[in-house]
């Protein structure tokens, strides 16, 4: 398959190991090109070069808040119709339940999530 024809993921989390374990996960698929930033301030610039697809953004991190990286990626024209899902460890998979849950506009997944939901939350969101 050519390059051309991955989709592009961002995955903006503080920490490395998770972003590592799902740029593995979903390259492995052969359909990924992922990109991975640990700093939430940073997370709009490595977006506009990068020009992801999607983004997978943590909910919780010390630099900058989860909520306040998704408007600065709202308020940038070239990223405002990226699809955001937002990822989370404050919620338990058992509070979020199997469906699709939102955090205002979002949707977000509780952590930790198996491969083949993100996956398939992942597909459901491409445009």
């Amino acid at each position: 398959m050519a390059s051309a024809a991955k989709h592009r993921i961002l995955v903006v989390d503080d920490e490395t190991t998770f972003i590592r374990m799902v740029k593995l996960n979903l390259e492995g698929t052969g359909r990924f090109e992922v990109l991975g930033e640990a700093n939430g301030l940073q997370a709009v610039r490595t977006a506009q070069t990068f020009k992801p697809d999607l983004i997978l953004l943590d909910v919780v991190m010390p630099d900058a808040d989860g909520g306040d990286v998704a408007k600065k990626l709202r308020e940038d024209p070239l990223l405002k119709d990226v699809p955001i899902i937002f990822l989370t460890a404050t919620v338990s998979r058992e509070d979020a339940g199997q469906e699709l849950r939102r955090i205002g506009d979002y949707l977000y997944l509780a952590k930790p999530i198996p491969l083949e939901e993100l996956l398939a939350c992942i597909e459901r969101n491409l445009k």
